[in-house]
Order: structure tokens, then C-alpha cells, then sequence
């Protein structure tokens, strides 16, 4: 299932008057599955802070929102000390198990290895810890196969400020022109935009077509197995 929406940017590309050069990649539910990890960790500090357990599927919506806005989203909570303290509880919990409950989607092995035969840089920007992503990569051995991450540590503004996109593309050599960016929420879609760069939407969290709605998406994709018939016409 590849869904195209053609706009005069994308038909540039197609027309090869513009070459990728570069993807840059959301990570939860676009390259792994970190839903089980997510969902121990959120009730883990919810129940420390005194608040009920919340049900998996509301936490699944949440997944790529910042920790503040998480908080806000499943209990309604914005005091300050609150806030930090979930923030701190969530990140020891993670530190502990998140690794081992993220699962790496079956396709993003066999994508990944055939984007970087092709010489295409690759990059990661997403609002979960650089050193939780590459402890990821690092034991599927795939750490080495990407230019650039840039996690939540690195910038101080999350996603959808467009920062860690626009420094992934500083830190890759390349002009925004030139790269994709992939991911499966509407948060991704707002990077895209707020950073001016084409947006390919992947269907594989928890995030509908109908759910992107106003936003520009170039490409609808069920994974990101289907990014080489795009890229490479095959």
C-alpha cells in the first residue's frame, strides 16, 4: 500500500530534477516498538506519584510527545514539581527496561542496510534519549549504519520545534532539499513543516491517514519496507 500525494515537490524528485540524498527518521513506531516499555514506564511513575494506572491504548498516543505533555494528556497534571518528578521517575524506570521491551520492527534491518548500500546518509531525530536509541541499535547492530542521531539530550526545544531536524541536516552536510523525513504521528508531521522538508508518513503506530488530515504528506506508507519502491523505482 503506497499512497501518493503529488505535489510539485515530490514529482521533482520523481523526475530525478532532485536527488535524496539523505532520510532522517522518527524512531518509536516508525523503526521499533517501544510500546511495551513506554506503557511499564508511564504507570510505573504515575503510581509513584500517587495517581491510578492508565489503559496501554491511551498511553499508545501519547508515544513521541514530550514527558510534560504525556503527563498532561493521560491525567491532566501541569504543576511544575509534578511534572519534573514524573519526568525523573519515568527516566529511572526507562533506564532499567526499555531497552530490553523495545522490539525492532522485522522490516527496518533489511530497509536500513539497502538504503546504506545505496550511499544514502541516514539519521534518527526523535524526543526518546540518544544513548536509549543507540543501546537499541548497538544490540540489533545496526548503530553503525546511521550518520547522525539526535535525541531528546541534544536540542532544547522537542519535537515539532523543527531543532534536531534542522541539526541533523547541518550534522549530515546536505540542504534541507535533500532529505525525507519518515515518521507516524502528527507530531512528526508538524517537525516536517516547522523545518520546511519533505514528510513521508508511515502507518505503522497508531496514527490514521484520516488522522494527518491538513497536513502535506508526500508519501502514505504501510512501513518503511516500501520506501525502496519509491526511492528506487523497484
Amino acid at each position: 500500500m503506497i499512497i501518493h500525494n503529488w505535489s510539485d515537490k515530490i514529482l521533482e524528485n520523481v523526475s530525478g530534477k532532485r536527488k535524496i540524498k539523505g532520510i532522517i527518521f522518527d524512531f518509536d513506531f516508525t523503526l521499533a516498538d517501544s510500546s511495551r516499555g513506554v506503557v511499564e514506564c508511564v504507570n510505573y511513575a504515575l503510581k509513584e506519584l500517587g495517581f491510578s494506572e492508565v489503559a496501554e491504548k491511551e498511553i499508545f498516543i501519547t508515544i513521541g510527545l514530550t514527558l510534560e505533555h504525556t503527563l498532561i494528556k493521560l491525567v491532566g497534571e501541569n504543576n511544575v514539581e509534578k511534572t519534573e518528578e514524573f519526568k525523573n521517575l519515568f527516566i529511572k524506570r526507562a533506564d532499567e527496561v526499555m531497552a530490553d521491551l523495545t522490539i525492532v520492527f522485522n522490516e527496518t534491518p533489511t530497509i536500513i542496510k539497502k538504503l546504506n548500500e545505496k550511499t544514502i546518509k541516514l539519521a534518527i531525530v526523535s524526543t526518546k534519549f540518544r544513548y536509549r536509541i543507540e543501546d537499541i541499535l548497538r544490540r540489533e547492530n545496526l548503530l553503525n549504519y546511521f550518520d547522525v542521531i539526535i535525541g531528546g539530550e541534544d536540542v532544547s526545544s522537542l519535537k515539532p520545534d523543527p531543532t534536531g531536524l534542522k541539526l541533523a541536516i547541518e550534522k549530515l552536510e546536505l540542504n534541507s532539499s535533500e532529505v525525507f523525513y519518515i515518521g507516524d504521528s502528527i507530531t512528526d508531521a508538524k517537525t516536517a513543516y516547522n523545518a520546511d522538508i519533505l514528510f513521508i508518513a508511515v502507518l505503522s503506530g497508531v496514527t490514521s491517514e484520516r488522522d494527518f488530515g491538513e497536513f502535506q504528506v508526500e508519501y502514505f506508507l504501510k512501513d518503511i519496507s516500501e520506501l525502496p519502491e519509491i526511492l528506487f523505482n523497484k
